[in-house]
């Protein structure tokens, strides 16, 4: 059992950055694709960052490509995703997500992975 924690999101201008943190317990955070996804009022949760269990692969939607950075430290079970030049169409409740499965490239297929967070509001005024 994986439990995945996320913090960070809050309300932010149009062109502001947030930083989100995902938090997982266990010993086998290393063992784990890291995903981030998100869902807007009235729409399906989408894709938006991932990367691999080393950490030397990461892919985007091709919308926060180039504006937002995942990353993670597996020292400290954690994965963030930084966004910089927030738009409000970014507005939407965040969520991280463990994939056991992924080797070599993240999928974007939110049935793929095992393990949820609770997510976190991320508002962008304009």
């Amino acid at each position: 059992q994986v439990q995945l924690v996320e913090s960070g999101g809050g309300l932010v201008q149009a062109g502001g950055s947030l930083r989100l943190s995902c938090v997982a317990s266990g010993r086998t955070f290393g063992s784990y694709a890291m995903g981030w996804f998100r869902q807007a009022p009235g729409k399906e949760r989408e894709f938006v960052a991932g990367i691999i269990r080393s950490g030397l692969s990461t892919d985007y939607a091709d919308s926060v490509k180039g504006r937002f950075t995942v990353s993670r430290d597996n020292a400290k079970n954690t994965v963030y995703l930084q966004m910089n030049s927030l738009k409000p169409e970014d507005t939407a409740v965040y969520y991280c997500a463990a994939d056991s499965t992924a080797l070599v490239r993240v999928t974007a297929t939110p049935s793929t992975y095992d393990y949820w967070g609770q997510g976190t509001q991320v508002t962008v005024s304009p």
